[in-house]
């Protein structure tokens, strides 16, 4: 049987856990249509719904935010009940997260203006074929770096991206088949004016979790995600935003 004592250290103990897991949390997401975005005033998107659907199966008190994704990619290394959506989980960022996912999977290839006549079937010919704009930002851009390609063209972010291609200013972009409609809109070009070409590499995106927030915390909402891709809900909030893209 426990002496008092003992069973005052379990009390606290328990309380004290108990606390930390019903910590609001903070999750941090990227204007990146149609995986999170602005409409009418109100935070939406593919990811925000999943996320909106784990808070509710959960019940854990949470706080969704809009920022640039620099500030969000930092916040979610440093601080406590922290976490940045939609992250794609790569080996140099394994270590400096937690993850809860995959919530989808998405394919990076190379584009061109279709009245280019470009054909793009290797690195090798990417490389020689012109500039090439990336946002700097991305990972596809530190990829494309580490590959040793030496015409890649950092901007600040996807709109940029897109308009230099529309104007001619570079000759190839590099993006996710998932956003490829949404960030062709910015830049005033639509799917039919560009050519895909070789599929640079596959991601899966991860809500990233920071290595201070309870394990517990983190555990439950794979739990739950989990739970959803059972019953067939993660599959139909997939579908309702992006139709044909591939589950993980």
């Amino acid at each position: 049987m426990a002496t008092p004592y003992r069973s005052l250290i379990g009390l606290f103990l328990a309380c004290l856990l108990g606390a930390q897991s019903q910590a609001e949390l903070r999750l941090l997401t990227e204007d990146a249509p149609p995986m999170s975005f602005i409409q009418d005033g109100q935070l939406t998107g593919m990811s925000v719904d999943i996320v909106e659907a784990l808070i509710q199966r959960t019940g854990q008190a949470a706080q969704v935010d809009l920022v640039p994704w620099t500030r969000g990619y930092q916040m979610a290394q440093q601080q406590a009940n922290t976490a940045l959506f939609s992250t794609v989980r790569t080996p140099e960022r394994e270590a400096l997260f937690q993850w809860v996912g995959p919530l989808i999977r998405g394919k990076t290839r190379f584009y061109s203006l279709r009245t280019s006549g470009l054909q793009i079937d290797s690195l090798e010919q990417a490389g020689r074929s012109g500039p090439l704009a990336v946002p700097k930002h991305w990972y596809t851009h530190e990829t494309l770096l580490a590959r040793g390609l030496q015409n890649v063209y950092g901007v600040p972010g996807p709109k940029q991206m897109v308009t230099m291609l529309k104007h001619g200013r570079v000759k190839l972009i590099a993006t996710e088949d998932i956003t490829l409609r949404d960030e062709l809109t910015t830049g005033g070009l639509t799917p039919e004016e560009v050519q895909p070409h070789m599929v640079l590499m596959q991601s899966d995106y991860y809500i990233a979790f920071s290595p201070q927030t309870d394990p517990l915390v983190v555990d439950q909402w794979q739990l739950q995600l989990e739970a959803m891709r059972q019953d067939g809900s993660l599959q139909r909030i997939v579908r309702r935003w992006l139709p044909h893209a591939e589950a993980p």
